[in-house]
């Protein structure tokens, strides 16, 4: 947790001797970074629960409070919220005007005299040394993390430098996971770098081993030692949780498990074929691996190649489909659903809504016109991939 060590444990100790009562340190979310444990202070129930949930219990008059101890200038003593609460003196940690978190004391039986104030005053000055420094420390790190993920997935550095990095043993077991905004085409394109702040929040919270780094329109995530199921759990909350955070819906890809650094381009290659087709669609899952979306990641490597070599396109396809535009007919369409319904020519009318003899006809003449030989299985693949990809 952010900013717990043995110094604050020291710090919350040294003022409670002070000021006679339980010592929290907290940070702006109101976790509980440190406490102190001195045999005879003053405690109550809300402290004990705060200690042992390393969280404030809420209450409804609380953010009202941390609002006003956060605004103050010095140590505010503030009401009770409860019966059985005792009174409480509270202090801003700052590192000049940036707010960093809170201290609160639990008073002593008679009050808190001026020697607590100047205690709590001084250790919110030492607590905020403490928190930047850790701070610092923590964000140095994921620095290196995400600069050593970086050269992973476009395979450069050494093996043994990305290893130390990223903080893996010698033969990690690893899977890659990608994230990237639903892309509609009606739509603005949604901001990659909201995303890509949101998910390195989001990963140094519920998996700090994580390596998390930004490349084009993707977030990357590196997760070592955790097996395929539990990484697609994890991607599952990570789309639940950065959907609000990150600016509009995120699909998110899971690779297969490797056990080699030297194997991330090819995770990579494969996280975002997965990630082309899922988030060009609303209508498929916001989670998916390569073995879900298989026939739609060939169609679009068979599409790429097509659009790359025009000379593999099939000609008999081509002229029937240049036929169709020119002349309003639709032998292309009748032709698609055909293979669609398996050579079922009543499944393939009622589709097309023509006659079953207005479809044996259409498929008749497509190889009068243009060559088309849809009595031999290569020539009905060849035909169908391209159709497929046109209509």
């Amino acid at each position: 947790m952010e900013g717990t060590s043995e110094e604050l444990f020291a710090l919350a100790n040294a003022i409670a001797a002070v000021t006679g009562g339980s010592v929290a340190v907290e940070d702006l979310d109101r976790r509980v970074l440190a406490y102190s444990a001195l045999p005879d202070q003053r405690i109550d129930e809300l402290r004990r629960r705060g200690i042992l949930e390393r969280r404030v219990p809420d209450q409804a008059e609380q953010p009202a409070q941390y609002r006003e101890v956060l605004a103050a200038p010095g140590v505010m003593r503030l009401p009770t919220l409860a019966e059985d609460e005792l009174p409480r003196a509270a202090v801003a940690i700052r590192a000049g005007d940036l707010p960093l978190g809170t201290i609160w004391a639990i008073e002593g039986p008679d009050g808190l005299d001026p020697a607590g104030e100047r205690a709590m005053r001084d250790g919110a000055r030492l607590a905020a040394l403490h928190i930047l420094r850790r701070r610092s420390a923590q964000e140095l790190e994921l620095r290196a993390r995400e600069d050593g993920l970086r050269d992973a997935l476009h395979g450069g550095g050494r093996t043994a430098d990305l290893r130390y990095a990223l903080g893996l043993p010698e033969r990690p077991r690893l899977v890659l996971v990608g994230l990237t905004p639903l892309r509609l085409p009606a739509d603005e394109p949604p901001s990659v770098v909201r995303l890509a702040a949101a998910a390195a929040r989001h990963w140094a919270a519920v998996h700090g081993e994580a390596a998390v780094a930004a490349v084009g329109r993707t977030v990357y995530v590196l997760l070592a030692e955790v097996g395929p199921a539990a990484a697609r759990r994890l991607a599952e909350q990570a789309v639940a949780a950065l959907g609000p955070s990150g600016g509009g819906l995120v699909r998110a890809a899971v690779s297969r498990p490797a056990e080699d650094l030297e194997a991330v381009p090819a995770l990579r290659a494969e996280v975002d074929d997965v990630l082309r087709v899922i988030s060009a669609d609303p209508g498929c899952a916001a989670v998916a691996g390569l073995t879900d979306v298989h026939a739609r990641v060939l169609l679009a490597k068979v599409a790429d190649e097509l659009a790359r070599r025009p000379e593999l396109r099939h000609p008999a396809v081509e002229a029937m489909l240049a036929h169709d535009r020119e002349h309003r007919t639709e032998y292309a369409r009748s032709v698609a659903a055909w293979l669609d319904a398996v050579g079922s020519v009543a499944t393939a009318a009622e589709r097309v809504g023509v006659h079953p003899n207005t479809l044996k006809y259409r498929l008749r003449r497509a190889g009068q016109l243009f060559g088309l030989d849809l009595e031999h299985p290569d020539d009905r693949l060849s035909a169908w991939l391209q159709l497929r990809l046109a209509l």
